[in-house]
């Protein structure tokens, strides 16, 4: 068990506070479900456990921020990393709103380069994101994501995006308009993701 504070709880995970090799750390445990067979749990929790991890290291490659990852245990169904530095991208952008242009160009780069290396988050929101102390972005929480993402998978990824800054920015519409920007900028073919952005935006209408 992991001997540390527990800061966190979400639907499927705790997080704590800890310390790796004299490194701040952070260590996310996906907890047991009891509504759940005991052998399809600990299947699901196995397999979530090394997407996430996957995933993370698949976007650092790619050029992408995210926690590094320190040690996985796949009995505890755990994953020990980095405790990233810096404000939940949701809390900047409340406090600051006047440097919200800066920081949306910011979000819509990195969101592009992830993208571009065929991942999707699965749970795009600002909530997911920490504004660094070198004013990077850094993605964090990608158990909802997959490699080798299709184009349903990254226009919803920017469609789920689009819907957080409605119900949780509604005064930023401008910044989230210099955010597609900056995606566009390095996106490559984004015409067909905001396309697909549409589609999907359309489907919600008339369904």
């Amino acid at each position: 068990m992991v001997d540390a504070a527990q800061i966190a709880k979400g639907a499927e995970a705790e997080i704590y506070v800890s310390c790796f090799l004299g490194r701040n750390a952070l260590v996310k445990v996906r907890s047991p479900k009891r509504y759940r067979v005991s052998e399809l749990d600990s299947a699901i929790r196995s397999s979530r456990t090394k997407n996430e991890a996957k995933l993370m290291k698949e976007a650092r490659k790619a050029g992408v921020r995210t926690p590094a990852i320190y040690d996985i245990d796949l009995k505890e169904f755990s994953i020990t990393m980095e405790n990233v530095m810096g404000v939940r991208v949701k809390d900047e952008l409340d406090r600051s709103p006047s440097a919200a242009t800066e920081i949306c160009r910011e979000i819509g780069g990195t969101v592009a380069d992830l993208h571009n290396s065929g991942i999707c988050h699965g749970d795009l929101t600002t909530s997911n994101m920490i504004l660094t102390e070198d004013r990077r972005i850094c993605l964090i929480d990608l158990s909802m994501g997959k490699t080798n993402a299709e184009l349903e998978d990254i226009g919803v990824d920017i469609h789920l995006l689009k819907r957080a800054f409605v119900s949780a920015h509604p005064d930023l519409a401008g910044a989230f308009g210099e955010l597609m920007k900056a995606y566009s900028e390095t996106k490559s073919e984004p015409e067909r993701v905001l396309h697909k952005v549409e589609e999907i935006e359309g489907r919600g209408r008339y369904t």
